[in-house]
């Protein structure tokens, strides 16, 4: 969800692409400067493939990056790790430009970042049919998508719930009327300027948000700050961020379903994936296996206990046996 999900700050302009590697995977054992490596194979169907697999540089695409490359490399491929690029935009070129291979993406962006699209599909599938079918024309192959939906959302405190009496955001919009002065808002810097993000959200709500009232924070310190209080009431999360769990936010209901439906998939040129069709087959079921819960825990691991993602995403793959 969405930027760590989440939505990562939108890059405009010359791609002048930064692909630095985060971490070492235990998978791939690739260097921080992005280099390659194989392990021992569960079975050699992708011997002689060499991949670069990429991620945008918040946790879940991270995990979801790691996680391909362990599969991959499980089967006898060669990968390559340039995760942790910034910018949705950034990350999409250099896709398109053949700088990487593959990455993860989510519905919601393609539809309307890439594919120029104001109206959002309420339900999952249609929108995903509709984002693949649509991508095609570009020579972007989309594999299944998983269940989980990193859609974004606003969290607050429990106690600030109760004291202002909002459970959605249509009484948040009220709270906006009857009592200024308390609905504060965190933002990232994306999220202010996306037609999927503020601008339209308080517009469809009728949310009354003058700019002091609004204040633009990195994504990941909006947690944090929202829990603390003080700062905002109301705090832009991803609704698979392992962060609320751990601090205890309540997040609020979209109520009017505003926001586009964030379900991940596997992207990748279709002229790779006609040469590599195995792909398709070792990702499915991992996709398939990515829900809310899970992905939330995983993201988890990372943002509130530390692990490596590398780590975290070896370590599931094995115990899924994905690695068989």
């Amino acid at each position: 969800m969405p930027t760590s999900r989440w939505l990562c700050a939108l890059a405009v302009g010359t791609v002048a692409v930064s692909l630095s590697a985060c971490g070492g995977s235990t998978a791939s054992k690739a260097s921080a400067g992005g280099g390659e490596a194989t392990v021992a194979a569960a079975d050699a169907t992708l011997k002689g493939a060499t991949f670069t697999v990429s991620s945008k540089d918040f946790t879940e695409s991270i995990l979801l990056g790691k996680i391909t490359e362990a599969v991959l490399s499980a089967h006898g491929a060669t990968v390559v790790d340039k995760t942790n690029i910034k910018g949705s935009v950034n990350t999409r070129e250099a896709l398109t430009s053949g700088q990487i291979d593959m990455y993860w993406e989510y519905t919601g962006t393609a539809w309307i970042t890439y594919l120029k699209n104001t109206k959002p599909l309420p339900d999952p599938q249609a929108q995903y049919d509709a984002v693949k079918e649509g991508d095609a024309k570009n020579g972007i192959a989309w594999l299944p998508m998983a269940p989980m939906n990193d859609t974004y959302a606003f969290a607050t405190k429990p106690d600030v719930a109760t004291k202002l009496g909002v459970s959605n955001l249509s009484d948040v919009a009220k709270v906006s009327t009857t009592n200024p002065s308390e609905a504060t808002f965190c933002i990232e810097s994306e999220f202010s300027t996306r037609d999927d993000g503020f601008p339209g959200m308080v517009k469809a709500y009728g949310i009354k948000a003058p700019k002091e009232n609004v204040k633009m924070l990195d994504t990941g310190v909006i947690y944090s700050t929202t829990a603390k209080g003080g700062t905002c009431n109301f705090g832009e999360v991803f609704a698979t961020d392992g962060r609320i769990k751990a601090l205890g936010l309540k997040v609020l209901d979209d109520d009017k379903h505003f926001f586009p439906n964030y379900n991940a998939a596997l992207t990748l040129k279709q002229d790779l994936l006609t040469k590599y069709p195995k792909i398709a087959d070792y990702i499915a079921p991992v996709a398939a296996k990515l829900d809310n819960d899970t992905m939330t825990a995983l993201n988890a691991k990372v943002d509130a206990e530390g692990m490596d993602p590398g780590d975290v995403a070896s370590e599931w793959v094995k115990e899924q046996g994905f690695d068989k």
